[in-house]
């Protein structure tokens, strides 16, 4: 059996979007019913209650979760307001404790899924379950290594399988936490149809600014659901304050998104997933810019330090000479790429200069 094969008939139980929901970490069980009964309250479709037991963190010493404890208190959950319940496993010790817990779905995190080895003993940990398994795509873009961790979750006889796109980590600071690479999980999804994909827009924001634009603009490339982190108090939570919201904003967030079930469905989510492709490929490209424009700005800084005239004639031809030659490697207008990199230019002219007369 190949991924291909898999029929993942798990998602039919669940109206669409599939959302999921619940703080980031489980802090005590007073917080855990809280945002559960709140969400219940809203009447908010959400079937599924989330919450992390054991937190990996970049750093030691920051908050790792209350561990097996919290699995009470997801259990809790599940028994007073009837929600499935999902959390994150890392080892096989994780996947024991929850399978003695009853969690409904468990996932694999990216920090975990860009390890074979963890991989591998999470899988094996697993062998033969009917629960459901999401595996989250790991934190550099590596699409063979998302694809791996699914294909040694398969190897152990574990059918019920989907993806969670969380953006991708970089050392650059961009307006996301993790920049989306819409590429790659657009790419995932090409090849996979059949395998239920969902984004996690908390962790590619970083912050509730953007949550409710990344989740609809999933739905229009057909994602077929969303992890959201969601807390009884957000602004206390003790991991990841800044990207959760309480279950009412959750609820207006959820109540706004379209669903497109029209007859040109497949014309809108081809149109979708072209138009998202653009707007990253855009994105990048003006990161790129401002990235440029800040060097330009170093050496305008090293020109007024050394007595350099701004423009430098030789620099400008070795510059539209390969610009030129790009245009013709790429099969690209050689007159719309002078155009660019000529606008490119005096925009670092004008920047360079501003240095000179200590507008800068």
């Amino acid at each position: 059996m190949t991924l291909n094969d898999l029929k993942n008939d798990w998602i039919s139980e669940f109206s669409q979007p599939m959302m999921i929901a619940g703080p980031c970490s489980a802090e005590s069980e007073a917080q855990m019913l809280e945002t559960a009964r709140r969400i219940k309250e809203t009447n908010a479709q959400v079937p599924i209650f989330r919450a992390g037991i054991w937190k990996p963190r970049t750093k030691p010493n920051g908050f790792e979760g209350v561990g097996v404890i919290g699995l009470n208190w997801l259990k809790k959950v599940k028994q007073e307001y009837g929600f499935k319940t999902a959390t994150e496993v890392a080892n096989a010790h994780h996947v024991a404790a929850a399978f003695e817990a009853d969690v409904d779905i468990l996932w694999i995190g990216a920090r975990s899924t860009v390890n074979p080895f963890t991989v591998q003993e999470i899988a094996e940990a697993l062998k033969g379950t009917k629960k459901t398994v999401l595996v989250k795509n790991p934190v550099n873009p590596d699409l063979a290594l998302w694809i791996g961790a699914l294909e040694r979750l398969l190897g152990q006889n574990i059918e019920n399988l989907g993806v969670i796109h969380r953006g991708f980590s970089t050392y650059q600071k961009t307006k996301y936490r993790n920049n989306p690479n819409w590429q790659i999980a657009l790419d995932f999804k090409s090849q996979f149809p059949n395998i239920p994909m969902l984004v996690d827009p908390s962790h590619i924001c970083g912050n509730r600014t953007g949550l409710a634009d990344i989740t609809q603009e999933a739905l229009n490339v057909g994602y077929q659901g969303a992890i959201i982190e969601t807390h009884s108090n957000p602004d206390e939570a003790w991991s990841d304050a800044s990207q959760q919201i309480t279950p009412e904003v959750l609820a207006e967030l959820i109540s706004n998104l379209k669903v497109r079930n029209s007859g040109l469905a497949g014309f809108d989510n081809e149109m979708g997933r072209h138009r998202t492709l653009i707007s990253d490929i855009d994105f990048q490209m003006i990161e790129l810019l401002s990235q440029r424009m800040k060097i330009s700005e170093q050496i305008g800084k090293l020109k007024k330090e050394n007595d350099i005239a701004i423009f430098q004639p030789e620099r400008w031809k070795v510059i539209t000479e390969y610009a030129v030659q790009k245009a013709k490697e790429t099969g690209m207008s050689q007159d719309f790429i002078e155009k660019v990199f000529k606008a490119i230019h005096e925009e670092s002219i004008e920047k360079q200069n501003n240095i000179m007369i200590n507008r800068i």
